[in-house]
């Protein structure tokens, strides 16, 4: 699915589809002729599928209904094949936002992973912007080519897939914004404090108090940011039926923090103004 696909138009072969069965539960699968979609309740084809337009309700080999919908990153996000954690879409956007993702913007972002946050990044950015996503495992990387071609369809013009250290990254391009996912951030908040414009944005996800209470104190230290904030955010929805209207029983609760910073140069004392002697 490359940025600029027409939703509209009928699925085709290799692309990707979801499945919504009458109990809400979703499937995601790759089109191609030759296959079929296999679950509890019978089997479709997917020639059946291929050349239907979005919204078609299915039917399985048993009677049961599917309907069909071209899936949403956040729908692609959740059910996609991991190698490492993802980024849920719930901090996703509390992330976009906060670190001010924009189009046209530059951006580094530390541990691809599975490429979930690279994805996000990327839409964000726009074909003038310019992601650098930075990965030291090979086994994460390929994990995450895999899953970004499968989205896009091929891997976006403004987006660079970077075989190294986070920090090689920061200092080659001092971004706009720096985005990160791993478990040492503070390493990388020294070069950032040196290496992005004043004013840019540095954003943290981290899982655990230890790591942010670590980070925030690095970069207190390095004197180079400002208006530090920390927050997690938890997401429950709610079921209506009628007049019955009442939250789920079960809630995503934390899942991480996200630590946002903007960076300034170091705080320098500045001699007062002499006065001429008489």
């Amino acid at each position: 699915m490359t940025e600029d696909t027409p939703t509209h138009r009928p699925f085709g072969a290799e692309e990707m589809a979801l499945l919504i069965d009458g109990k809400g539960r979703r499937f995601l699968v790759l089109l191609h002729p030759t296959r079929r979609f296999e679950y509890h309740m019978g089997v479709v084809p997917h020639t059946d599928i291929i050349g239907q337009p979005e919204g078609t309700l299915l039917r399985s080999s048993s009677g049961s209904r599917l309907r069909l919908l071209r899936p949403r990153l956040a729908d692609f996000i959740l059910k996609m094949k991991r190698g490492a954690q993802v980024v849920y879409p719930k901090d996703i956007g509390p992330i976009l936002m906060w670190a001010d993702i924009a189009p046209g913007m530059t951006v580094v972002e530390g541990g691809t992973g599975s490429g979930a946050l690279a994805m996000a990044l990327a839409r964000a950015v726009g074909r003038g912007g310019r992601v650098v996503t930075a990965e030291i495992r090979d086994d994460h990387a390929s994990h995450a080519r895999k899953m970004i071609k499968r989205w896009f369809g091929e891997i976006p013009a403004q987006l660079e897939l970077y075989r190294g250290p986070i920090e090689d990254a920061i200092s080659e391009v001092a971004p706009d914004r720096v985005v990160l996912d791993i478990p040492e951030p503070w390493h990388a908040a020294k070069v950032a404090a040196t290496s992005q414009p004043p004013g840019a944005v540095f954003c943290s996800y981290l899982p655990t108090v230890p790591q942010v209470q670590k980070l925030v104190e690095v970069m207190k230290s390095s004197g180079g940011f400002c208006e530090t904030e920390i927050f997690e955010t938890l997401h429950r929805e709610w079921n209506v039926y009628g007049l019955s209207v009442r939250p789920r029983h079960q809630m995503v609760g934390h899942t991480g923090f996200v630590v946002v910073s903007r960076v300034k140069r170091p705080d320098r004392r500045v001699a007062p103004p002499q006065t001429p002697s008489e």
